[in-house]
């Protein structure tokens, strides 16, 4: 972390815009006494952040800004910007990634001091973050100035420990100790808050589980009534779900049979698919037909194409002769075997097909009976069946009679229960403040109508911002523009007048000029004009009477031609108006060419006479050429001057050249009266952009407050409507609710007067029908018992004839499975020899290819198998026109199979509409449940958990009714009770339990943080003690080498290391002084650069400025002191102010401080022999 520039403007006696360049490690300031060179310093300690005016030799920290001189105005602010480079990254906080860091202050006369880092404004505090444990700060050591080095030696030793703690980095651990101390303070008033919330919220904790007791007893009732009722709920539908079920046992008997049809018509439709993929299968072997007879057709070209290679291939065909040969005995003995085993299998087919034709003729007559059976039984079944059926209708319908009788008697007092409870809550209902209501959504609607204008008036300001910042920045980069411009242009002007005056001062001629009197007359040259470009002619022509001084009378100054008052050097005289009028030089008709003076230029008609008279006879030429063709006719006496000054004469050519400082002096004074005309217009514009800049700033910093104040505005107001939505939505659904509680109740209790009347006239009718319903059973129930013997007796016989039939078809599959046994053998050893057959026959034929594709390929074998392959594609040609047959086959076949399928489909239909009237008559058996359903969702009763209940506690039917009755009268009698207070109470324990966390979290916290500070002092009196350690080693170590010899070391002052001072001993070589204020001034110098470069040792700064620190040490110690620095800069850049010849060798690049103009400082380039020319005179 280097430092690349220090920029500043307007700052003390730098009043233009400056900029240090230090590409070096060591840099040195030179310059007289008073220029400025100290600023540089105060400006490096101010924008690290010093804010005590004193420290910056001035009294308030206005006087950091350029406070004008008698040419120039007060600046209106001052910056200054410092530029490190920190590849190293050693900054610290979150600047730590970038690679350059600029860091700028500014103050304003106003007193507005910001500082920036890489443009971004920051406070003060984030400025010494950066530079936290590196040494660098307003009063660290990396920054020794005049006074520094005595105030080191001579400082307390509270006041030097400072500088031991800066250079071991514990400033950081200060402020961590500081902020963590600052949490301690807010943690301990938090916890003190806690506590009294704490003692408030016991208080209530009382009050409240008095009043929750009775709302949980009041609770527990409630529910246990509610148990119950959808305990009774639950079992009356029970038995309703019973009765259900055996509603449903016939219809689920009738669905098995139309299953059985419907499995009949799946298998016919299994049928169509299996024909319908046999169609798609012959489809397929069509194709393949077709595709066999592509290859065939392409095989016969093949075949004509490689009549010419045959021949090849005769030896391939011996070999696969003997191989064929091979396997043809090999087949020929399987073939033999297969025959033997098949002819024994012969006679056991015999035996076994005999006895399964035996059984198949018993199992034929035996199946012959069983139809007659099953028709017997099934009429007796369904008479039977008929007459159950009736009798269980009859006794369902007294069943649903029955259970309706009762349902509606439930109903009858539950709906008077309700329409009791219904008149209660309606007496209950409080009416509603519908005008407080209205005043807050009129109050809401305004705050919203407030809040949207304040939001449009921040984004409209906010929106200008940007704007605003843009004009900012290019009303500051047009300021800094014209600022250089102006700047580049004064320096133009001030070297040029610098150079007029040292002309001027001739070193001879100037003091013999004031001793006569004369050194206030105005020279020739400063009252003349020439045109541009022709100074150079005009200087060539007049060459030392450009410095002709004015006289009334040549005879006033022929004095001067004594020896004793003889002028040092050349100098002319000229009398304005004596000696006549000398007539103007015309232009030469014979050259052709004007006369040197028309370039020129004088008010004073003397003058013009005076010129006149020594430049007749002198012309001018733009080019050298025409001055040559016209020399021969110029008379004696007579010259041309060409605008670079050369001189042509009759017989002579001569080229000018700047022989003397006089020279330029025209050219000189023209670029100056123009220079300065520049400069008065670019001040003009300087101030114009200056106003800008600040009018700018102005409106910019305006927008900015405006901005804010706007934004606290706009969230004031919407918080306001926020609060106030909540209140009206609160009040709205309040009415809501009363509102909807009304309409509710009255709507209730029409429903319920209804179906109260309506319950009464369905419980009459179902009185007269049960009466009915009972005589008809007593007469069925009799009819069945006479169907069911009889079907009894006809199944037992069909019973007996099945298991007969099973056990004959059972000995026949076992025979069939014999036989088939045999066959699967048979067929297996016939493949076998068909395998064989094939095989041999394959392999003969093989062979035979063989043998002919020798006999082809010893003569024209190709031509042979171009024969043979035609014949395959022939045959194929029959293939295809034989698999097209079968697929239209198949097609018949599919269109047979859908139409079984649509038959078994439609004899379906008559069994679907029995299903439909054993539906039908479930619906009576189904309203009970449905009723007792309904009541049970209308409670949002889950059944699972009550069924659970009820087995638990093995809940009974019987008695249940007077339990609920029971516990509804216990309710009655607690009286009112607050039903909130379990909540609240639930609210408060809640509260607290969090408190108590929170009170736990706090002390804990104050824990943490106090062993936090323990810990930071431990690390911090641990830091401090090393550092002692490695700087008095340090310090031991570079005292004698600064001295030659002797010895120092630092000395702690107290026990503990946190609370201690540092005090110095020092003893130079030869004396043993008890105490350091014994030493002289340089002594003291060189022993606190010891102390400082050895603090450096164990925490080298990014870089050290050093403000004429050498200044009390002679050449010796100087000599010392600067080997010291430049082993140093190895590992830090030094920045130093000297005026010592020795300290100036030793820098790499030297800074040039003057201030030609009183009270303004400015930077030169420096020749380094000059410099030390300087530092020896």
């Amino acid at each position: 972390m280097r430092l690349n520039s220090i920029k500043l403007s307007g700052f003390k006696s730098f009043a233009e815009p400056t900029t240090f360049m230090l590409p070096g490690q060591m840099v040195g300031v030179v310059g007289p006494n008073g220029c400025g060179k100290s600023n540089i310093m105060d400006a490096v300690r101010w924008v690290l952040g010093e804010s005590k005016a004193s420290e910056l030799r001035g009294e308030s920290m206005q006087d950091v800004i350029f406070s004008g001189t008698h040419t120039r105005k007060a600046a209106s602010r001052s910056s200054v910007e410092l530029v490190f480079n920190n590849d190293s990254q050693r900054a610290g906080g979150q600047w730590n990634q970038y690679g350059e860091i600029a860091v700028r202050r500014t103050l304003t006369r106003e007193g507005a001091s910001t500082y920036y880092i890489n443009g971004q404004q920051v406070r003060r505090k984030d400025v010494q973050d950066v530079f936290m444990g590196t040494g660098l700060g307003p009063r660290a050591y990396a920054i020794i100035g005049q006074g520094t080095i005595s105030r080191i030696i001579e400082s307390k030793p509270e006041e030097l420990r400072l500088f031991l703690e800066e250079a071991a980095g514990v400033s950081k651990y200060k402020e961590r100790r500081k902020e963590t101390e600052a949490r301690l303070k807010d943690t301990r008033e938090n916890l003190t808050r806690i506590e009294d919330i704490l003692r408030e919220l016991t208080k209530n904790l009382a009050h409240l589980e008095g009043q929750a007791e009775v709302a949980a007893q009041y609770t527990r009732l409630q529910e246990q009534a509610q148990q119950a009722q959808q305990q009774l709920w639950l079992l009356r539908q029970n038995k309703a779900q019973q009765e259900l079920d055996e509603a449903q046992q016939h219809g689920q008997q009738a669905v098995q049979g139309l299953q059985a049809h419907t499995g009949e018509m799946e298998e016919a439709a299994a049928r169509m698919e299996q024909a319908r993929e046999l169609h798609y299968t012959a489809g397929e072997q069509v194709n393949a037909a077709q595709g066999a007879l592509y290859e065939a057709s392409a095989e016969v070209g093949k075949l004509e194409a490689e009549i010419r290679f045959v021949l090849e291939g005769q030896q391939r065909a011996q070999q696969r002769l003997i191989a064929l040969e091979q396997q043809l005995a090999q087949w020929q003995g399987a073939a033999g075997q297969s025959s033997e085993e098949l002819a024994t299998l012969d006679d056991d087919d015999a035996s076994a097909a005999e006895r399964n034709e035996t059984l198949a003729a018993q199992v034929q007559e035996q199946a012959a009976l069983l139809p007659e059976l099953e028709q017997a039984w099934s009429e007796a079944r369904q008479a039977a069946e008929q007459a159950r059926q009736q009798a269980q209708q009859a006794q369902q319908q007294l069943q649903v009679l029955a259970a309706e009788q009762r349902g509606l008697q439930e109903r009858q007092q539950q709906t008077q229960q309700r329409l009791e409870r219904i008149a209660q809550e309606r007496k209950g209902l409080q009416a509603f403040d519908e005008a407080h209501l209205q005043e807050q959504q009129a109050a809401l609607a305004a705050a919203r109508e407030e809040a949207e204008f304040n939001q449009a008036a921040w984004a409209e300001l906010h929106d200008s911002i940007p704007g605003l910042d843009e004009q900012r920045r290019q009303a500051q980069q047009r300021l800094q523009a014209s600022v250089g411009q102006l700047a580049s242009l004064e320096a133009r002007l001030h070297a040029l007048r610098a150079l007029q005056e040292k002309v001027q001062a001739d070193a001879k001629l100037a003091p013999w000029l004031a001793e006569q009197g004369l050194g206030d007359f105005q020279q020739l040259w400063q009252r003349l004009h020439v045109d541009a470009g022709w100074e150079q002619a005009v200087e060539a022509a007049l060459r030392e009477r450009m410095a002709a001084l004015p006289v009334s009378r040549l005879e006033a100054v022929r004095g001067f031609a004594s020896a004793e008052r003889r002028p040092p050097a050349k100098l002319v005289f000229y009398a304005e108006g004596q000696g006549g009028e000398t007539p103007g030089q015309a232009p030469s008709a014979a050259l052709g060419l004007p006369a040197l003076a028309d370039k020129l230029r004088c008010d004073d008609a003397r003058l013009s006479a005076v010129l006149a008279d020594w430049l007749h006879g002198c012309y001018s030429a733009a080019h050298l050429d025409d001055a040559l063709a016209v020399r021969e006719r110029l008379a004696p006496g007579e010259q041309i001057l060409l605008a670079a000054g050369h001189c042509i004469t009759r017989h002579s050519l001569g080229f000018y050249a700047e022989d003397s400082e006089q020279a330029g002096l025209l050219a000189r004074a023209q670029e100056i009266e123009t220079l300065q005309e520049q400069c008065a217009a670019q001040e003009a514009t300087v101030q114009d952009e200056r106003s800008a800049q600040a009018q700018a700033e102005a409106a910019y910093q305006s927008a900015a407050a405006a901005v804010q104040q706007q934004r606290a505005a706009a969230d004031q107001t919407q918080k306001r409507a926020h609060d106030l939505q909540v209140q009206v939505l609160r009040l709205t659904q309040e009415a809501e609710h009363l509102r909807s509680a009304h309409a509710r109740l009255d709507g209730d209790w029409q429903e319920l007067q209804a179906a109260q009347e309506e319950l009464q006239e369905r419980a009459m009718d179902a009185e007269a029908r049960f009466e009915e319903l009972d005589a008809q059973l007593a007469e069925l129930q009799e009819r069945q018992l006479a169907c069911d013997d009889a079907s009894a007796s006809a199944e037992r016989q069909l019973t007996q004839a099945r298991e007969q039939q099973r056990q004959l078809e059972r000995q026949w599959q076992e025979a069939q499975f014999g036989l088939q046994s045999l066959q699967s053998r048979r067929e297996e050893l016939q493949r076998h020899l068909r395998t064989a057959d094939q095989q041999l026959h394959t392999v003969q034929a093989e062979m035979q290819e063989a043998h002919m594709e020798l006999e082809r390929l010893a003569g024209h074998a190709a031509l042979d198998g171009l024969e043979q392959a035609q014949a395959r594609k022939a045959e194929r040609e029959a293939t295809l026109h034989q698999a097209r047959q079968h697929y239209d086959d198949m097609g018949r076949q599919l269109r047979a199979a859908d139409e079984a399928r649509m038959q078994q489909e439609r004899a379906l239909e008559p069994l679907r509409q029995r299903i439909t009237e054993l539906r039908l008559k479930e619906q009576a058996a189904q309203l009970a449940w449905q009723q007792f359903e309904e009541l049970l969702v209308e409670a949002g009763a889950d059944k699972a958990a009550v069924a659970q209940s009820i087995a638990a506690g093995q809940v009974r039917l019987e008695g249940l009714q007077g339990e609920i009755d029971r516990m509804q009268r216990q309710m009655q009698a607690l009286g009112p009770v607050n039903l909130a207070a379990l909540q609240e109470l639930e609210q408060a324990r809640e509260r607290e339990t969090y408190l108590d966390g929170q009170a736990k979290d706090l002390q804990e916290a104050m824990q943490t943080l106090e062993q936090a500070i323990r810990t930071i002092d431990a690390q911090t009196r641990e830091l401090l003690q090393t550092t002692f350690d490695t700087v008095n080693r340090h310090f031991g170590e570079m005292f004698p080498e600064l001295f030659g010899g002797g010895q120092a070391k630092l000395i702690m002052t107290g026990g503990e290391i946190l609370d201690a001072g540092v005090q110095v001993m020092a003893q130079p070589p030869g004396k043993r002084n008890q105490t350091i204020h014994l030493l002289s001034g340089g002594e003291k110098a060189l022993t606190a650069i010891a102390l400082v470069f050895a603090i450096f040792q164990l925490n080298p700064a990014p870089f050290c400025l050093l403000d004429e620190v050498d200044a009390p040490l002679d050449d010796a110690n100087t000599e010392r002191y600067a080997r010291l620095v430049k082993r140093m800069s190895a590992m830090t850049q030094f920045l130093y102010i000297s005026h010592n010849k020795i300290a100036m060798e030793m820098a790499e690049q030297l800074i040039g401080v003057t201030m030609q103009e009183r009270g303004v400082s400015r930077i030169v380039a420096v020749d380094m022999q000059e410099a030390l020319g300087m530092a020896e005179g």
